[in-house]
């Protein structure tokens, strides 16, 4: 486990020379959430209203919340990397290092979020109180129990993220899948929470990575309570374990066809 501590600060410490060009993705970030408060603003037409059980502050704040996981997890190293070391080659000099490659993926990836999204998560805060007001009926404690689920979202995120790109293994580009299931993201947990969907469709997002990745955290922030976090909570551990076996299978697989085609 030493092994991969030391790639996470190596790559916390690269991130931090680089914090001036993080913060240049905050420009998009502030303009997407302008765009969507005014869009709230206009979708609610009185103080009061609410749309899907949600107060006009609420929703923004959900969106905010889940824009500001959405940018603090991207990261080159899944997406590029990954399908590179593998088309190119250098999985076959990697896989004989003394790690485990998809965890040595993961501690880089942890190593980037680990700068990017707290600096977006402050950028969040200072938006939110200026523009939009605090958070109703907010209490710092369930910053406390929110903290957790936001880590294991970003987590479950990167670790399907890595499986997508281990496709590579077997087609010539997993872009097209990273996309989709970035689009399916973005759409469904993000720039709308489950409840604005057809109740029918309520227990299908909730078996999917929707769930848990940016839905749950923000759901939490925004209106807290104990049955809701502990089935939040539930649905990520089983999607971390879940995301883990999937990752073992197909590295494990994708070995064997470097072995077997001589690699």
């Amino acid at each position: 486990m030493r092994k991969y501590v030391v790639i996470y600060r190596s790559v916390l410490m690269e991130n931090l020379q680089y914090t001036v060009n993080i913060a240049m993705g905050f420009i998009s970030y502030f303009f997407i959430i302008f765009v969507f408060i005014n869009l709230w603003d206009y979708m609610y037409a009185a103080p009061g209203d609410l749309i899907a059980g949600y107060t006009k502050e609420q929703m923004i704040w959900y969106v905010m919340i889940t824009e500001m996981i959405w940018f603090g997890a991207r990261s080159t190293t899944i997406r590029q990397q990954v399908p590179t070391d593998i088309r190119g080659g250098n999985i076959a000099y990697l896989v004989n290092k003394p790690y485990w490659y998809p965890l040595y993926i993961l501690a880089k990836y942890t190593g980037e979020w680990n700068i990017q999204l707290p600096m977006y998560a402050v950028l969040t805060t200072v938006i939110g109180v200026t523009m939009v007001g605090a958070v109703p009926n907010f209490h710092p404690v369930t910053l406390l129990a929110a903290v957790p689920c936001i880590v294991l979202g970003v987590t479950i995120h990167g670790m399907f993220k890595i499986c997508i790109s281990m496709l590579s293994f077997w087609i010539e580009d997993s872009n097209p899948f990273q996309w989709l299931y970035d689009k399916l993201i973005l759409v469904v947990g993000t720039i709308f929470p489950v409840e604005i969907f057809p109740a029918s469709l309520h227990p299908i997002l909730k078996l999917t990575p929707i769930y848990t990745v940016c839905y749950g955290p923000a759901k939490l922030i925004v209106d807290f309570s104990v049955e809701k976090y502990l089935e939040i909570l539930l649905a990520q551990v089983l999607y971390l374990a879940i995301g883990c076996g999937i990752m073992c299978l197909l590295y494990e697989k994708g070995g064997r066809k470097l072995y077997v085609n001589g690699g």
